[in-house]
């Protein structure tokens, strides 16, 4: 934390994510994990490291208000492992857990549905044992999930070998990705599966891109 005047309150019902004062960028960073999303109207950055999990950044430029998530697994029915459907556990682990609640609570701050744009990232085949790929089926949950809900996708950067450090501004939707070439692939897996508090230091990252 900083005693800087600048370090504004997360809002209501975000207060355990992990935020911090960034001294190279002078702004605040609310960095999420596995499991977690977070919504914001100030001017702070949204963190977070990507294996095959996906984030989602939904936000309203109009009215100043966007969030990003971190989900693990698409929810599906209890019957099919091809459809999507109601099921009993909604935690946000879950796409369709994390996708709702990510934009209900983007719309309870302020934002309109009208004027919402998203982009997502994530969703790497990073362990190439393998044999079913959870990252490309968190990306085709998220495609069909924002098609049903009429929110148009402005940028995609998903699929790959690697993981990817996202960077996000809720009022803007400016996006930076770096993409974690040297990063061991089951450091990252084994972190998201247990929710781990931090990645792995030492990391070699590719030029950032800008979304």
């Amino acid at each position: 934390m900083t005693d800087d005047a600048n370090f504004s309150p997360a809002l209501p019902g975000f207060d355990t994510i992990k935020r911090f004062w960034d001294k190279r960028r002078s702004i605040i960073i609310a960095k999420i994990l596995p499991g977690e999303f977070y919504v914001s109207k100030s001017n702070e950055i949204i963190s977070t490291v990507l294996g095959s999990c996906i984030s989602a950044c939904v936000w309203d430029e109009v009215n100043g208000v966007g969030g990003m998530n971190h989900f693990l697994l698409p929810q599906k029915s209890a019957n099919s492992s091809d459809v999507w459907g109601d099921a009993t556990s909604y935690t946000a682990r879950y796409g369709n857990w994390a996708m709702e609640y990510l934009v209900n609570e983007v719309i309870k701050q302020g934002g309109t549905r009208n004027n919402m744009k998203a982009k997502i990232f994530g969703g790497g085949k990073i362990i190439n044992a393998m044999t079913t790929d959870v990252g490309n089926g968190n990306v085709e949950f998220v495609l069909e999930y924002l098609k049903l809900e009429n929110i148009p996708i402005v940028a995609n950067d998903t699929g790959g070998p690697w993981p990817r450090k996202v960077m996000f501004d809720p009022l803007t939707g400016r996006a930076q990705v770096k993409k974690l070439r040297s990063m061991h692939n089951d450091t990252v897996q084994r972190r998201e599966r247990q929710y781990a508090d931090d990645v792995v230091q030492n990391e070699t990252e590719s030029n950032i891109e800008l979304f």
